[in-house]
């Protein structure tokens, strides 16, 4: 019996609005009365772990009545909002002793801005899950971050409260494009749940720079410098900035050397299994062709340092720690010390659209989620820690 036919983009179409309006309506529910994200508070055990402090210590400015007032939760616990957080670390950088004074880490002059480019030619490496936790981890610790979603796919946008095809928010290619309606950055640059971290979230037109710079380079000196794009842009909010952290799409095109031409530092995730080596094999070679040719162009590309992160790894999986001796003996310099774990606890907070840090540490299994916040914060501060190396800082 044969199946009946059926108008195949009618019929996508339909499913992919219908999926579309579900997910509005989880957005509405978890996040009323206007399906903005909000920020939970923080304990002052996490408080005191982003500041570099001792809880002690904070306990002891609370009952002198120093810095801002905390919130009495139940059992007399001290929680901070993440706006209270600025507050402490604006209250001991002005009166901490001088010869500690680390609690308010934004560049100083002559320090320049670290843009770091997150990149995988294989979707499924944790690429989007690391942009995001590294980036609100770095707004945590005290650092002025904007967050760029170059994925026309939108997954670090949705995990920051995003959803383009209803909110039709913006990209970079309002930002980038060749056209006359191109817009100054700024205008396509949008707040988060997270003081100190904000967002230019995707959506599908991103697309369009795949196509429109090929005809730009036949036309046009300036489509000819496509490369350069993303870095003059950049100028206009140097100064707002210590780092931005650009979330790559999976794929070896146009936007991806757009952003590696802007990088000062490229963090390559990678799964330990022989296919995701073999397909990471791959990406290296094009990439390091190509990186030669737009060099012969004028494209200026000069990392301050590369790492390649180990993803979703389970120690116990025999195969996959043997990946990791074999990638270990060939990259040894350059493989981050922490690696990602694989948990339960991070793909249960994507399921209502949030990471780790946005979660409640009550509505997980505490063993967990604390190991899982464990390993994200040791791959955080290893990849801080090289941001401010290269600031010239030990």
């Amino acid at each position: 019996m044969l199946l009946p036919a059926f108008e195949f983009d009618d019929k996508i179409l339909a499913q992919g609005a219908e999926i579309s309006r579900k997910l509005d309506q989880l957005r509405l529910e978890k996040f009323p009365p206007n399906a903005k994200k909000t920020l939970r508070h923080f304990s002052m055990a996490e408080v005191a772990h982003y500041l570099g402090v001792s809880p002690n210590n904070l306990k002891r400015l609370h009952l002198e009545k120093k810095g801002p007032e905390p919130t009495i939760a139940a059992g007399g616990r001290r929680i901070y909002s993440a706006e209270q957080m600025i507050e402490l670390r604006q209250y001991l950088d002005k009166n901490g002793r001088s010869d500690a004074k680390k609690y308010v880490p934004r560049r100083k002059s002559g320090e320049k801005l670290q843009v770091i480019a997150i990149v995988n030619f294989k979707g499924g490496s944790g690429k989007t899950t690391t942009a995001a936790h590294l980036a609100q981890h770095l707004a945590l610790t005290g650092h002025r971050t904007l967050a760029i979603d170059l994925d026309p796919q939108a997954s670090l946008s949705a995990l920051h409260g995003f959803q383009p095809e209803i909110d039709r928010n913006p990209s970079l290619f309002d930002a980038i494009r060749y056209d006359d309606e191109r817009k100054p950055i700024r205008n396509v640059i949008a707040a988060t749940n997270f003081p100190y971290l904000d967002i230019i979230p995707a959506n599908l037109e991103l697309q369009e720079y795949e196509y429109a710079t090929p005809l730009a380079m036949q036309g046009s000196a300036e489509g000819k410098r496509f490369f350069a794009r993303l870095g003059k842009a950049l100028a206009d909010v140097d100064e707002l900035y210590d780092v931005i952290i650009v979330d790559c799409p999976p794929q070896l095109g146009y936007l991806t050397l757009t952003a590696l031409a802007a990088a000062t530092s490229v963090l390559i995730t990678v799964h330990p299994q022989m296919l995701d080596l073999m397909s990471m094999s791959q990406f290296l070679l094009m990439l390091g062709n190509i990186t030669k040719t737009i060099k012969n162009v004028g494209a200026h590309v000069q990392m301050d340092w590369l790492r390649y992160l180990i993803t979703r790894y389970e120690p116990t999986d025999i195969p996959q720690a043997q990946m990791l001796g074999f990638m270990q003996s060939m990259l040894a310099e350059e493989i981050l010390k922490s690696p990602m774990l694989k948990s339960t606890a991070i793909s249960d907070a994507g399921l209502t659209k949030q990471t780790l840090y946005e979660v409640e540490r009550a509505n997980f299994n505490r063993e967990t989620y604390d190991r899982a916040i464990e390993c994200m914060d040791a791959v955080n501060f290893e990849i801080q820690g090289l941001i401010h190396q290269a600031w010239g800082r030990l």
